[in-house]
């Protein structure tokens, strides 16, 4: 039988029950290979060379005793000049008695002895070769370990070749003693020394991990070898007039000076050809070194000044700086940047440090240069995406990070992603630093919502635009409230209205606490309405808003229901903010002096008027005391009480009631009932329902409650110009929309139009109100005239994107102005809303070339420009009239938000872009001849904060103004001047003739009274000339006078309206609304005289807040379900 145990194999020695469950792990490891990596490293060559050269601690201590060695041995050399004496301490005897007996010098023989030889004594002679031992064992191990296969690469080298000279006859003199004291020129070792310094700051940046500066390395470089030139210099003169003059080493560094400073006074000279030589020879090398070195600093200056440098940690640590990130650095945005930035008292001490990566152009250069700004702002030439520029600008220590897109960029998404870029990329490198970002594009915001603050252009400039359509100029109204100005501008204009603009162009948005508040401290426990009153009425401030404690929404207006508390945040807007302003109680007999004073027009100062001086407001205080309803200021008007007495004005309660929040007359909305669709509706099929939106353009929009049709309308349906199976309309009037159209000429149809039509439906708004909305996509004539352009409400012409590459920055709006100036010339009726991207530009909208009050306002606004205005361009009347306005204007929003960081949510409260519940909203109304017996903006204030509880914020004004016109633009009929007898008949022509005229004419009596002049010289010659003559005569008059301009440009419309089938009827061309200015008083002093179409801009409480909890309604019951999902979907 076999034996069985002899067949088995015996178990492995630690092959346990262990590795039965774990596994066969033993057998495993047996059967790997060990594999070693890098042996190459482990070699002693290699070890040697990580030690000396590749290792950048080890490397710069080796560096370092090699500078100190070379130090050492010229501070040895030195030593050794000093002790010796040229008349001993010869090689040998024989040369010693030689020298002994000659001892006179003779012109033209040169003793070499004293040159050849030195008196070195045992322990200097001790020292020096020990030096120079270490000094070449050093020097040939580094040839060795940089050794790489050329040997004479390594022996040429001019720092191997001194350290020859220098080091091996010191070896040579160990064992020849004789030549203990010949000469070496051991001063040459200067030269070593500088190459061991450059070397060594090298290795100490690579040591401590930063970026190594070329201009200290240059300017390190330069004074090493002007010391090495001039030590070089000194020794070698000195040695070789041993055998001349024998000079000392002062004498010598004197003479040395004297030299390379190019005096050469000449009391110090050599005597021998040898030293003359090397004078010539290191005079020539200067030449040749130096201009070198200097031109390569100043090229480094150069870079330095275009790259900017460094911002050093220590000013980054001590000091206060912002960031401005920017990829373009032009001067218009760099100057409203500092004007907007610097104009809070508490900003002076910061510095701003701009991030660009182009270099700095002309323009910015010499502004940076003034020492206003020179010792403010540092421009560093760098990326946001690189962390050694953001090291370079200290972004981990700034106080805030401002990141700013290009929109002169044709693709305005691209530039998006760079903007996206540098957020994420600072957000990286300083995640505590707060950010402030512009977008351009609305979509793109959610990739940058970790943001602290955020503006979204397209956003904003499309809310201003809507709003723009149904309070007119909100984007005047946005502008001047986000601009820091004391009301100074234009103070000192003849023209009242310019006063009275510029001076509450100042005003303000600021916050304070309630119970530190000197305004509101005393309205803690009442109603929000009574505050804001007795506050306007008390210290001429406006209570707009307000936000508790524990919550970070701010509430605009939120009624009479709220209720003031004491850890209220109140947000108002003034001329200064409370904590710069001075109080100071009038006398009694004074005030009461002053209320008996009656009203002399507009040219009057207010009773407590606003003195801004130096950032302090000294505010009159009124008399606080509640006045019954009979008291004066409730009094009707004199002439009114012929015909009775009208009602008074009701006191604002403290705290408001069910039974005080009545609708106003002067305010009542009539609008239809929510739940029966009026007879047009049914008619026209339209059945509307308050909702939310079902769907959003982007992430990030926020949801608005507005007005919805029940059921989808169908694409083909949209388009207005062609016809589709659902109906047969070709043109806007076919449609026969009830309310005239408003039409957005864009140049795509980009998301951000959803916040151009969210406003224009919003749920406050009646039905009856609602304008048809025109998308026009090109604008030529006959798509103009199809979309209902002549009975239009309002056109809006939203700036090209496609002009955005022009050469020259300015001419990005040429395309725009050019094409509104058509607009206004064909269609001078038509109310036209711009946006432009510059706004130097707005001065070209409705251009008028022989304008003379258009030229007064030019002159004006240089003057402006000229005493440090930072809105010189103001008082242009397009923009004080709302409509123009640039976007890069919201720059500012951004810039403030800084110092007050709720400017963004308010603004956006203002414009609908965001809804809060229980804030209110932006609305107007309209003076009538009915309202004028409230006579004054207290009186209105305190109607509307009993009434409907209103808060109006400011009033825009329009007044009548005759404008100059130029000499070709008056049209005249001779027919009717040759029928003109008498003056009445002249007169009542000249009143009919102004109706005729184009929308820029206005009476010139000089110009019209020639032109009379030579009509009748014409008609009264035409008997004396034969009758081809006369004939002649008559055609060229005829010709001439036949039509104007204007005629020209409405016979052209009408023929392409017939043309193209449509009705010319609606086309009111001779209609003339352009010789009026319009312009914005915001917060107007309380005795403002209100004027008949004063239109006043409102903030009205949220009509939700009063509605109980009850069933919804019928017609909007379907969609609060989709309002809801789609605020958590869109919602950030």
């Amino acid at each position: 039988m076999v034996d069985l145990d002899s067949e088995v194999p015996p178990l492995p020695p630690r092959y346990r029950f262990r590795d039965l469950l774990l596994g066969d792990q033993g057998w495993q490891s047996d059967d790997r290979v060990q594999v070693e990596f890098y042996m190459n490293e482990n070699t002693f060559k290699e070890r040697l060379k990580l030690f000396f050269i590749k290792n950048q601690r080890s490397s710069l201590r080796i560096r370092l005793f090699n500078f100190s060695l070379k130090l050492l041995s010229c501070f040895l050399y030195i030593v050794r000049v000093l002790l010796d004496d040229p008349t001993q301490g010869l090689g040998c005897k024989e040369l010693n008695r030689s020298c002994s007996t000659n001892q006179n010098y003779t012109p033209g023989t040169i003793d070499w002895s004293p040159i050849i030889w030195v008196n070195r004594s045992l322990p200097l002679w001790g020292l020096q070769v020990s030096v120079a031992v270490i000094s070449l064992f050093e020097t040939l191990l580094l040839s060795y370990l940089s050794y790489k296969g050329n040997i004479w690469e390594q022996i040429l080298r001019i720092p191997f070749l001194l350290e020859i000279i220098n080091a091996v006859p010191f070896i040579i003199t160990i064992f020849w003693p004789v030549l203990r004291n010949l000469f070496i020129p051991v001063f040459l070792n200067c030269w070593l020394a500088k190459h061991a310094l450059e070397n060594m700051i090298n290795d100490l940046h690579r040591a401590i991990q930063r970026t190594q500066s070329a201009m200290f390395n240059q300017v390190l470089i330069l004074i090493s070898t002007l010391l090495c030139l001039i030590f070089t210099c000194i020794c070698g003169i000195q040695h070789l007039e041993r055998a001349g003059n024998r000079l000392t080493l002062f004498d010598s560094l004197y003479f040395c000076i004297v030299t390379f400073s190019t005096v050469g006074f000449g009391d110090v000279t050599p005597r021998i050809w040898p030293s003359k030589l090397l004078v010539v020879i290191m005079i020539c090398v200067a030449l040749v070194v130096l201009p070198i070195q200097f031109e390569q600093l100043a090229y480094l200056w150069m870079e330095r000044q275009k790259s900017g440098g460094n911002y050093s940690r220590y000013r980054a640590q001590t000091e206060k700086h912002v960031v401005l990130c920017v990829s373009s650095l032009k001067i218009d945005l760099l100057m409203d940047f500092l004007n907007e930035f610097y104009a809070h008292p508490r900003l002076q001490d910061y510095y701003v440090v701009i991030l660009c990566p182009t270099e700095m152009d002309a323009q910015v250069r010499r502004v940076l240069q003034i020492p206003m700004w020179s010792q403010r702002v540092i421009y560093l030439q760098g990326s946001a995406l690189k962390d050694q520029d953001l090291l370079r600008a200290k972004m981990d220590d700034a106080e805030a990070c401002f990141i700013l897109s290009s929109r002169c960029e044709v693709d305005r998404t691209a530039a998006d992603h760079q903007t996206i870029l540098r957020a994420w990329a600072v957000k990286d490198f300083a995640p505590n630093c707060p950010l402030y970002v512009q977008i351009l594009k609305p979509e793109n915001k959610f990739h940058i919502k970790f943001a602290d603050h955020v503006v979204c252009e397209e956003e904003f400039k499309y809310a201003m635009l809507a709003l723009n359509c149904i309070c007119p100029a909100t984007s005047t109204l946005i502008t001047l409230l986000v601009h820091t100005s004391r009301g100074q501008d234009c103070q000192q204009s003849p023209e009242q209205w310019q006063k009275m603009y510029g001076r509450c162009s100042g005003n303000e948005v600021y916050h304070i606490n309630l119970e530190e508040s000197t305004f509101f401290a005393e309205y803690e426990g009442k109603s929000f309405t009574y505050a804001s009153f007795h506050a306007h009425k008390k210290f001429g401030v406006c209570l707009i808003g307000v936000r508790k404690e524990d919550n970070k929404n701010i509430l605009l207006n939120p009624g009479p229901r709220y209720i003031m508390s004491s850890t209220d945040i109140c947000f108002y807007i003034n001329i200064t903010k409370e904590e710069n302003s001075a109080f100071k109680k009038q006398e009694k007999h004074r005030r009461n002096h002053e209320s008996k004073l009656s009203y002399h027009g507009a040219s009057r100062l207010p009773v407590h008027s606003i003195i801004a001086s130096m950032g302090t407001v000294a505010i009159d205080l009124q008399d606080t005391g509640c006045r019954t309803s009979s008291g004066a200021t409730l009094a009707l008007p004199p002439d009114g009480g012929k015909e009775g007495r009208r009602p008074s004005i009701a006191p604002v309660l403290e705290v408001a009631d069910s039974s005080s929040l009545q609708t106003c007359d002067l305010l009542s909305d009539q609008s239809e009932d929510e739940t029966t669709p009026s007879d047009d509706e049914v008619s026209a099929g339209l059945e509307y329902a308050k909702g939310y939106p079902p769907y959003s353009p982007y992430i990030g929009s926020s949801p608005t409650f507005c007005h919805l049709l029940h059921e989808k309308v169908p694409f083909c349906c949209l388009r207005l110009d062609k016809g589709c199976q659902h109906n047969y309309y070709e043109d806007a009037k076919a449609y026969g929309f009830k309310n005239k159209l408003i039409i957005v000429a864009a140049e795509t149809a980009g998301n951000g139009l959803y916040n151009f039509i969210v406003p224009l439906r919003a749920y406050y708004r009646p039905k009856k109100e609602l304008n048809p909305i025109v998308l026009l996509l090109d604008n030529p004539l006959d798509d103009l005239l199809r979309c209902g352009v002549t009975f239009a409400a309002n056109m809006v012409v939203v700036d090209k994107e496609s002009t955005m590459s022009a050469e020259e920055d300015y001419m990005a709006d040429a395309k725009t102005i050019v094409n509104v100036q058509t607009l206004f010339r064909l269609f001078s009726s038509l109310s036209i809303i711009t946006e432009l991207t510059h706004p130097a530009n707005m001065r070209f909208m409705q251009f008028r070339a022989k304008d003379c009050y258009s030229l007064a306002l030019s002159k004006l606004e240089k003057k402006e420009r000229e005493k440090g205005s930072n809105l010189a361009f103001m008082f242009r009347l397009p923009f004080a009239a709302g409509r123009v306005f640039s976007i890069s204007m919201l720059d500012t929003l951004l810039y403030q938000s800084f110092v007050k960081d709720y400017m963004i949510s308010i603004t956006r409260l203002l414009l609908g872009l965001d809804t809060t519940p229980g804030s209110g909203f932006l609305c107007s109304m309209k003076i009538t001849e009915e309202d004028l017996w409230i006579r004054t903006y207290a009186r209105l204030y305190q109607k509307l904060c009993s009434s409907t509880g209103d808060i109006p914020i400011g009033v825009y004004r329009t007044e009548s103004q005759k404008l100059a016109t130029s000499e070709s633009q008056i049209s005249i009929s001779v027919e009717e001047w040759e029928d003109t007898k008498d003056t009445k008949e002249q007169f009542s022509y000249r009143g009919n003739h102004r109706n005729s005229t184009s929308s820029d004419q206005s009476d010139h009596p000089l110009l019209r009274r020639k032109s009379m002049q030579w009509a009748r010289r014409l008609s009264r010659r035409a008997p004396r000339h034969s009758g081809k003559t006369a004939e002649k005569i008559n055609q060229q008059r005829m010709n001439l006078y036949r039509r104007s301009e204007r005629q020209e440009l409405a016979e052209l419309v009408k023929n392409r309206m017939k043309h193209l089938g449509l009705s010319p009827a609606g086309y009111d061309e001779m209609n003339d609304h352009q010789n009026t200015l319009s312009y914005i008083l915001i917060n107007p002093s309380p005795d403002t005289r209100l004027e008949l179409n004063d239109i006043v801009y409102l903030i009205r409480p949220d009509p939700l807040t009063y509605v109980p909890n009850a069933a919804p309604s019928r017609k909007d019951s379907f969609c609060n379900t989709v309002g809801q999902d789609t605020r958590e979907e869109t919602q950030l």
